[in-house]
């Protein structure tokens, strides 16, 4: 099974439009969206970027990322639209 995560993000509005989303556990993982839908694409992509670039550094990740959901249930929240 591959790796379970869970990484706590906040989703900041802009004044001008759009959002940006960070982590407070991955300070690299920053990117912005102008909508909901788009943000949270892009979400997926800079979270694959910063996953690299741990990789390629041979850096741990945080250890409390790390979630076996075979030996409990995972609390997670769930951004919908309702569109």
């Amino acid at each position: 099974m591959d790796a379970v995560l869970k990484i706590p993000l906040l989703l900041t509005p802009q004044p001008e439009g759009g959002y940006t989303v960070t982590s407070p556990l991955l300070p690299e993982l920053v990117t912005e969206g102008d909508s909901l839908e788009a943000v949270l694409e892009n979400v997926q992509d800079a979270l694959r970027a910063v996953l690299e670039l741990y990789e390629e550094r041979a850096r741990p990740l945080p250890g409390n990322l790390s979630q076996n959901p075979q030996a409990e249930p995972i609390w997670f929240e769930y951004l919908w639209s309702g569109r």
